[in-house]
């Protein structure tokens, strides 16, 4: 395993790093996609004609942040070798505020959507700090190894937390709570699962990086205008990042909008719709553990390309599904395709970046990604709409961004890419 790992790094640390990915998958199975969306439109707002799009608003409103301060955050990063002190902020943060959903109970739509916006900006500004350490651990020709063991073991953290949940909720039910007495109890156990699992990596995990003095002068804005007027000298890089909007796109819908699908399109009832989560986590952890290997072997752009080919089978298959036994089929599939592709992605950034500006390009990723997050979800919104509430023709056109991404990967070379960014410190400032 050293062969795979940069000189220096031991595999406790990889260990650490990859716990991260462990600790904050619990928040967004529970909280986004499993249990307190359902409770935020049905108790919190009421089932309000307009709760459902007060829920996309707010999660827009916060993926809108990350997307506008994660290259400036980035950019600081860098200069100041500050991500592992960056992370230790955004975790304290986004556990701080999912513990506040407790008080989120019905009619504390104000506290409720505060509490959601700013949870989330802080996690999916961890989520990229956290990809930024990537390339100083792995070699790059284990990027998409090591980033599939931290994505695997991801989704494993997101099945203990909702199985805690779920523990939680049943024993609950069996003594006669309802949802305004369990959902606020599960925020609870996220948040103290996010807290405890993360420890690894906040005192075991190494910044490398030093401090570049000769950029400390100049602001993270000028910094990021900089990078943005260069970034055609990385066409590959600037190619990918085009189609991480696009197939994300629909990977976000799918992770948004699942229990809505299920529900509204096959009747799923609640436990159903936790079973459903459940499955679809362990066979995305399989599908990131798996994939990351293939990856290295068959190369990172064609590695994408077979996970965009299974998204838009399962969005066909979703979408003609006659009862409930091929959807199931579809979700696993999803759940595949999943795991393999937000693995290959985080790898294939890891290879186009420049050394020198790891977090700031991964700031970028997190800006496309969270773009992606506001695109996907609404296309989908306005597609049931127009549709007047038909779910299926809304997945059918929202699975459109999977093809739109597959024809957008055709010029990406990896090598050649590879070779610019290395290139790229050169005009750095």
């Amino acid at each position: 395993m050293n062969a795979l790992l940069q000189p220096g790094v031991r595999r406790r640390e990889v260990w650490a790093w990859a716990m991260y990915d462990f600790a904050n998958s619990g928040y967004t199975t529970v909280v986004i996609t499993a249990v307190f969306s359902a409770y935020f439109v049905a108790a919190v707002a009421g089932n309000a004609a307009w709760a459902t799009f007060a829920w996309t608003l707010a999660l827009s409103v916060s993926y809108a942040l990350v997307m506008f301060t994660a290259p400036l955050i980035g950019a600081h990063a860098d200069a100041h070798a500050s991500k592992k002190k960056l992370l230790w902020l955004t975790t304290l943060g986004c556990v701080s505020f999912t513990a506040l959903l407790f008080f989120a109970a019905p009619g504390a739509l104000v506290l409720a959507i505060v509490a959601l916006v700013l949870s989330n900006y802080f996690f999916g500004t961890g989520e990229n700090l956290i990809a930024a350490f990537l390339p100083e651990l792995a070699r790059p020709r284990a990027l998409g190894r090591v980033s599939g063991w931290g994505w695997s073991l991801g989704y494993v953290g997101g099945l203990v937390s909702l199985g805690a949940s779920l523990a939680y909720i049943s024993w609950a039910q069996a003594h006669g709570q309802g949802a305004t007495g369990f959902v606020p109890v599960t925020m609870l156990i996220t948040a103290a699962i996010f807290m405890l699992a993360s420890l690894p990596t906040l005192l075991i995990l190494r910044e490398r990086a030093t401090p570049q003095s000769e950029r400390t002068a100049r602001s993270a804005w000028a910094q990021v205008r900089h990078t943005l007027g260069h970034l055609d000298r990385l066409p590959d890089l600037k190619r990918f990042l085009l189609c991480t909007v696009l197939y994300q796109a629909g990977i976000q819908a799918v992770i948004t909008l699942a229990a809505i699908y299920a529900n509204q399109a096959f009747h799923f009832s609640t436990q159903q719709t936790i079973l459903l989560v459940l499955v679809v986590n362990i066979t995305a952890a399989i599908g990131a553990f798996i994939f990351g290997h293939v990856q290295d072997r068959i190369g990172h752009v064609r590695a994408i390309a077979f996970t965009l080919i299974g998204w838009i089978v399962m969005v066909l298959l979703a979408w003609a599904a006659p009862d409930e036994r091929m959807f199931w089929v579809a979700a696993n599939l999803a759940g595949l395709c999943m795991g393999a592709s937000q693995s290959a992605g985080r790898a294939l950034v890891g290879l186009l970046a420049p050394p020198a500006q790891q977090a700031e390009f991964f700031g970028l990723w997190g800006l496309a990604v969270k773009l992606a997050s506001i695109i996907g979800p609404l296309t989908y919104g306005v597609a049931s709409w127009i549709t007047h509430n038909n779910h299926r023709q809304a997945l059918l056109i929202t699975g459109s961004y999977f093809v739109a991404g597959l024809w957008a990967l055709r010029g990406v070379q990896a090598a050649r890419g590879h070779r610019a960014a290395r290139r790229f410190v050169l005009v750095a400032i």
